[in-house]
């Protein structure tokens, strides 16, 4: 029988957690689940704990090489056999009921695409507030190109929609060769959601909470780095190249463009400051003023500091040679 659901689960040194999340996805009620988790060249004990399950119920894929979490992610949905295929990353969990119930509501609605709201933990265990409130889902109902893509404006969004997890139908993703960039290490899932959105998916809401985000120290989806928004840059011309948008999604896909090249040269300002380097900071600066404004007040203090000391320092030499 061809199971309701494949779960893959991508893992890199990820012996602390992976149990939890095989077991959450094991533990779905009302629907057949396959697993597959996909190790990527783990150097913990990742790949035996995942292979102490009989076969039956986790399958195991070790990469021959690191191909990062898309790449891994593509492995996994190569093999996937279920109606349904859901990425769960190997440091969070499910709720037993989540999956029959975002089924539910896309085959109802018709939809290709499905998403729902995460539960936040604390590193601690201590469970925060949801992702998002309850009734800015229910208000949004559906998820178009142009909603998604406005929730994906760095540092501007009033909720970061990149967060969602969401479940597709398998043949969809099949039949329009829909699949993870792996040139990416953050926004992968974003590309890969709107690309869906951009052939026609219809992507529905559950407001109900049914994925567990565990908030992990040092996690890649915390940190982002110039080289990050850089491949995102990368990667939003080449969707730009291969999909037609709506007035509405070019709209938003413009701010969207902005704000990637005002956090690029924030994060360039920072790097800059960070390794003392004054006139390289006061040209970015100069080449765009809009980056001083994502600015936190430490940082801003900082510079001003360093740019007083830099100033001192061309007074000085100038004194000395008149």
């Amino acid at each position: 029988m061809q199971p309701d659901v494949t779960f893959v689960i991508a893992a890199y040194n990820a012996e602390l957690t992976i149990e939890r999340a095989i077991a959450s996805a094991i533990a779905q009620s009302n629907v057949s689940v396959e697993i597959i988790v996909v190790d990527d060249q783990s150097r913990d004990r990742t790949l035996d704990l995942a292979r102490s399950y009989p076969e039956d119920i986790v399958r195991v894929v070790a990469l021959e090489q690191n191909r990062g979490p898309g790449g891994a992610r593509n492995a996994g949905l190569e093999l996937a056999r279920g109606r349904w295929v859901a990425v769960l990353d190997s440091d969070d969990a499910v709720y037993p009921e989540r999956i029959c119930t975002m089924i539910d509501r896309a085959e109802k609605a018709g939809a290709e695409i499905a998403v729902d709201n995460l539960q936040v933990v604390r590193e601690d265990g201590v469970a925060e507030e949801t992702m998002f409130p309850a009734d800015y889902l229910e208000g949004l109902g559906e998820i178009s190109l142009a909603d998604y893509i406005a929730g994906n404006v760095v540092f501007e969004s009033r909720f970061n929609l990149g967060y969602l997890k969401p479940i597709f139908q398998r043949r969809f993703l099949s039949e329009n060769g829909l699949r993870y960039d792996e040139g990416l290490i953050i926004g992968e899932d974003y590309i890969l959601l709107a690309s869906a959105l951009a052939k026609g998916g219809k992507c529905v809401v559950e407001p109900t909470t049914g994925y567990v985000y565990h908030i992990r120290t040092g996690s890649i989806s915390r940190v982002l780095e110039l080289h990050h928004v850089e491949a995102m840059r990368k990667a939003d011309l080449v969707f730009a190249r291969t999909h037609s948008m709506d007035a509405a999604a070019e709209a938003a896909f413009a701010r969207r463009t902005r704000s990637l090249r005002k956090a690029a040269s924030f994060l360039s300002l920072v790097q800059h400051i960070k390794a003392r380097s004054p006139l390289k900071a006061v040209w970015t600066v100069l080449s765009d003023p809009a980056a001083v404004r994502h600015m936190g007040m430490p940082i801003a203090v900082r510079l001003r500091r360093v740019a007083a000391q830099f100033a001192a320092g061309a007074g000085e030499v100038k004194g000395a040679g008149s």
